[in-house]
């Protein structure tokens, strides 16, 4: 049977500049590969052995890049190793099959999201309202799904965050910081729903996650095994959970470490 392995992608596998936590002497910092370029210049990164540990992976496992970024954004990312014949993008809003979206799962996404939360025009509406240009760069919505804002981090005030996660918990949606972004995704909008049809389709009875931020808390818990590095939100706040490993390392090596922790689970899966 195979091994179905979803991974977050931005702060989990790959990295920006900014989030690389080079601590080492210059000397001893790792070579590195651009794996991603946005308007002719370079943005994410991982290290070159990760590079070689996700070519191994795909090959020995069906990997499933799993991600909060719209299709767009996921598709400019060039990843090492076999093209994944399955993706998930807009967290869970989209599952590509070959590149390609699978419109059966998009409508079934769409009729839960009516169901079950407050509309997207609400929450957007919220958020225009409430934010204050001072501190706000951008109001985005991605793939008619989901909101968030760009932000300047040092100007936005401690509590501003914590006020609008109870204001959406309250309309079935949940709030994620990640960096200089603040998202808010309504509560059905999963990654586990998407990773959990990928592992029926493909017939894997052992999955493998990772993740750094509140948005793959949901993730982490459906898989058998996950790990979570030693930066982000989930670090952050302490979470944790059963079958969940808490990685020491930060940046862009937790990125090799956990690709490291993936294959020898794929390799020994007892």
């Amino acid at each position: 049977m195979p091994v179905l392995v979803a991974s977050d992608l931005d702060r989990t596998l790959i990295y920006s500049a900014a989030a690389l936590a080079l601590t080492m002497p210059d000397a001893r910092a790792p070579r590195l590969l651009c794996v991603e370029v946005h308007e002719s210049r370079p943005l994410s990164y991982m290290t070159e052995t990760a590079a070689g540990l996700l070519t191994d992976l795909g090959d020995a496992a069906v990997f499933v890049p799993t991600t909060t970024r719209t299709r767009k954004q996921y598709q400019r990312i060039n990843l090492p190793g076999p093209p994944p014949a399955y993706a998930i993008c807009a967290n869970g809003g989209h599952l590509l099959v070959d590149g390609v979206t699978d419109a059966d799962w998009h409508a079934s996404v769409l009729a839960r999201l009516a169901d079950e939360c407050a509309p997207l025009e609400e929450v957007r509406e919220h958020l225009l309202r409430s934010a204050d240009p001072v501190w706000v760069r951008k109001h985005r919505v991605a793939e008619d799904l989901f909101a968030y804002l760009v932000v300047e981090r040092e100007l936005l005030p401690e509590d501003w965050v914590k006020e609008l996660a109870v204001w959406a918990e309250n309309r079935g949606w949940t709030v994620s910081l990640q960096g200089r972004k603040i998202y808010a995704v309504p509560k059905p909008l999963t990654k586990s729903a998407a990773v959990r049809e990928v592992a029926r389709r493909t017939g894997a009875e052992l999955t493998l996650a990772a993740g750094d931020s509140l948005l793959d808390a949901d993730l982490l818990l459906a898989a058998d095994r996950g790990w979570r590095p030693g930066h982000g939100e989930l670090a952050d706040t302490g979470w944790t959970a059963p079958e969940i490993s808490a990685l020491p390392e930060r940046g862009v090596l937790a990125g090799e470490r956990i690709l490291r922790e993936f294959l020898r689970a794929v390799r020994q899966p007892t």
